[in-house]
């Protein structure tokens, strides 16, 4: 299964605790990630990670792009939903796709831990 992970600044640490939490789980897995998440992911947990641009500078479009070709069969994608963020509309998009695909989609750790199980 491909697996997309992504993260805002502030839910970075979310994202790596998730990834430690749940390394057994995901290294069985091809995971893909936005830039800056895929590289801490990496260097936290040593998860092998298949890293696109950082989401501002278009990575959250290439995931998307993913989506829409059917190459991604789940993203986690922990937002953080009281900071604002210039990379809005790309965000957006990647959401409206995995619904528009039915790409199970968590945007926060609990969410994502119940996709898991």
């Amino acid at each position: 299964m491909k697996i997309a992970l992504i993260a805002h600044d502030k839910k970075k640490p979310d994202m790596i605790k998730f990834a430690m939490d749940n390394k057994k789980f995901l290294e069985k897995h091809y995971l893909v990630a936005t830039g800056t998440t895929g590289k801490l992911i990496k260097e936290k947990t040593g998860l092998e990670v298949y890293c696109y641009k950082s989401g501002p500078l278009g990575g959250d479009q290439e995931i998307g792009a993913l989506v829409a070709n059917g190459e991604v069969d789940m993203v986690f994608f922990f937002r953080d939903p009281l900071t604002s963020q210039p990379h809005e509309p790309d965000v957006n998009a990647l959401l409206r796709l995995c619904d528009v695909y039915e790409i199970p989609l968590a945007t926060n750790k609990n969410t994502a831990f119940h996709l898991l199980r």
